[in-house]
């Protein structure tokens, strides 16, 4: 009796069954394979998200080359480079900001050279440029907002129309932001300029740690822009 209840219950499966489970199947293998693709394409964008599009672009004539602060002497190197090639006569190099111990030095008295005065010095001194080209701004600055900020009050004053900005190449899509933000309104034009010395892999990221630092940095500095709240 046993035998016969078991065989009765030991029937195939229904071929709709059957074809259900298969398709189920090969939906969430599509749907895994599509997510992957979706992940790796991200990845790959996210270096080509934080760079401006003209930022290697040979830049218009200008009025004034401005340097923005940090990066070593990747930045003012190309500010140096584009003022030699004659695309704008002045060159403007941003001090940065001081740290807690570098203000305490000037608490006591204590001349502590800004960034931008190593690389006036090194213009001027080594490399040729005459000292009336370059000019510092009012500082210290501690982000691309207050440059921006500084900046526009010097175009303003000068009676400039076209700059160029020089920063490294993964800063230059929030700084295009920060700069059209302040100079757009007095009608100044920006051309923003990445460094032709800054070794960013925009196709590769990843692949150093430099490079990863900027991406997870800049991009939800870039978010902070896009929704008007960045500094």
């Amino acid at each position: 009796m046993a035998e016969a209840v078991s065989a009765t219950c030991s029937f195939p499966p229904h071929p709709l069954v059957f074809g259900l489970f298969r398709f189920i199947r090969r939906a969430v293998l599509l749907l895994f394979v599509a997510l992957l693709a979706a992940a790796v394409a991200s990845v790959v964008a996210a270096g080509r998200l934080i760079v401006d599009p003209g930022a290697r672009e040979a830049p218009a004539q200008a009025d004034a080359i401005v340097v923005l602060a940090g990066a070593n002497a990747d930045r003012w190197l190309e500010g140096y480079e584009l003022w030699r090639e004659g695309h704008a006569p002045r060159l403007v190099l941003s001090p940065g900001a001081y740290d807690g111990a570098q203000q305490e030095l000037i608490r006591r008295g204590i001349h502590m050279p800004s960034g931008a005065e190593v690389a006036r010095d090194t213009l001027t001194g080594q490399l040729g440029v005459p000292a009336d080209v370059i000019e510092i701004l009012p500082g210290p600055v501690d982000n691309t907002a207050a440059e921006a900020a500084a900046v526009s009050v010097l175009a303003a004053e000068r009676g400039w129309r076209q700059i160029i900005v020089v920063t490294s190449l993964a800063h230059t899509r929030r700084t295009r932001y920060a700069m059209e933000r302040e100079l757009d309104p007095i009608g100044v034009q920006v051309q923003v300029r990445g460094s032709r010395f800054d070794a960013f892999d925009v196709r590769a990221w990843w692949q150093q740690r430099g490079d990863i630092r900027w991406v997870v940095t800049e991009l939800p500095k870039l978010l902070a822009y896009r929704l008007g709240l960045g500094e």
